[in-house]
């Protein structure tokens, strides 16, 4: 498949009222001819990670929201990181985000929370967005959603309900049918 969406936002259409992705931008894992896989990355719960993985990791309190990923696997737990450090068996999902499901990246990730390194950033997320084989191309041909290159600032924003709105935004700037408008085009 040479059109992979492989580290693309999936930024869903306004029409696009599924509860699972009602003004969702997926990030996508992977996409090849037999189904594809992304993490939806402005559905943050009412869950803490250091509650949530409290049963399966040492972790200190912390503030860090669970996301949910999606509606397939609701208990598979998935993370977004940016430590090449991490994880050097796989190729970054885009430049400066990595994703990881071994317990060994997990214990990493506990291990730093409460850490002052403000460079190091992660989101873990709970279950993920998956398509069968051709699903996801019927619906872009319907015109359910819009493919942009992800960026790993977006990924890791403080503010996830921003996202959506930031990311069609640009998708319209940049598949705009008439050049920029004027800021005040009444007054021309």
């Amino acid at each position: 498949m040479s059109d992979s969406l492989r580290g693309k936002f999936l930024i869903a259409a306004t029409h696009l009222r599924d509860g699972n992705f009602y003004k969702a931008v997926v990030l996508m894992l992977e996409h090849n001819a037999e189904g594809a896989m992304g993490l939806v990355l402005n559905r943050p719960m009412d869950a803490n990670v250091s509650e949530a993985l409290s049963s399966h990791f040492q972790m200190p309190s912390s503030d860090d929201l669970l996301f949910n990923g999606g509606p397939v696997e609701t208990n598979a737990l998935l993370i977004l990181h940016n430590s090449v450090d991490y994880d050097q068996e796989h190729e970054p999902i885009v430049p400066g985000v990595f994703v990881g499901t071994s317990p060994d990246v997990f214990d990493k990730v506990a291990a730093s929370v409460g850490d002052p390194d403000d460079d190091f950033r992660f989101r873990i997320y709970a279950g993920y967005s998956g398509w069968g084989e051709g699903q996801l191309e019927q619906e872009m041909a319907r015109g359910d959603w819009f493919a942009l290159p992800a960026e790993s600032d977006i990924v890791f924003r403080d503010d996830p309900y921003e996202i959506w709105e930031d990311v069609l935004r640009v998708f319209h700037e940049q598949h705009r049918i008439l050049p920029g408008q004027p800021p005040a085009p009444d007054l021309n």
